[in-house]
């Protein structure tokens, strides 16, 4: 079936505002936003768990559900103007699952600048091997149809990153 082709509004979604066109590592810059809006919510002390924990979950959810949604709503045709499946100007993926690594980071308030710029580097490089190598079930995630495979495998790396930070701040 053909797909109709891909709105403005869909190109700027599933390359996260064009940095699916940024080069070397697409993947990468895709995932950089997720990281910038959890350090400045924690620069402004909206921590993870602090007394305005909500607000820190309340961004990087929508972030996350708007970068799910480009990815399901507009994967298809994505695909068909880029040519490839999982093309790498898709990069609403990695943001999608950059979220889901960042969501429950283990640092308190009160936590120096160091630990939070450690904190926020290990869940962006967990979350970039997982993402890479895909190991195990993350890489049989993206045979789904459509948008769901390119989107659920960096899910699945979001995931795992999140339990290797989580093991990580727990053994501290």
């Amino acid at each position: 079936m053909i797909q109709p082709a891909l709105s403005r509004l869909g190109h700027l979604s599933v390359t996260t505002f064009g940095l699916g066109h940024m080069r070397p590592f697409p993947g990468t810059w895709g995932s950089i936003p997720p990281v910038v809006i959890a350090g400045l919510l924690i620069a402004v002390g909206d921590w993870p768990h602090g007394p305005a924990w909500w607000v820190y979950h309340l961004v990087l959810a929508v972030v996350f559900v708007l970068s799910c949604a480009a990815c399901v709503v507009y994967g298809d045709r994505a695909a068909g103007q880029f040519g490839r499946e999982d093309a790498s100007e898709i990069v609403a993926d990695e943001t999608a699952g950059m979220c889901l690594a960042l969501i429950a980071l283990p640092v308190a308030p009160g936590a120096g600048p160091g630990l939070v710029l450690f904190s926020l580097v290990f869940a962006f490089v967990a979350f970039r091997i997982f993402d890479i190598l895909k190991p195990g079930p993350i890489d049989a995630l993206q045979r789904l149809p459509g948008g769901w495979g390119v989107l659920m495998d960096d899910l699945g790396a979001g995931a795992a990153a999140l339990v290797v930070v989580q093991l990580v701040a727990l053994a501290q």
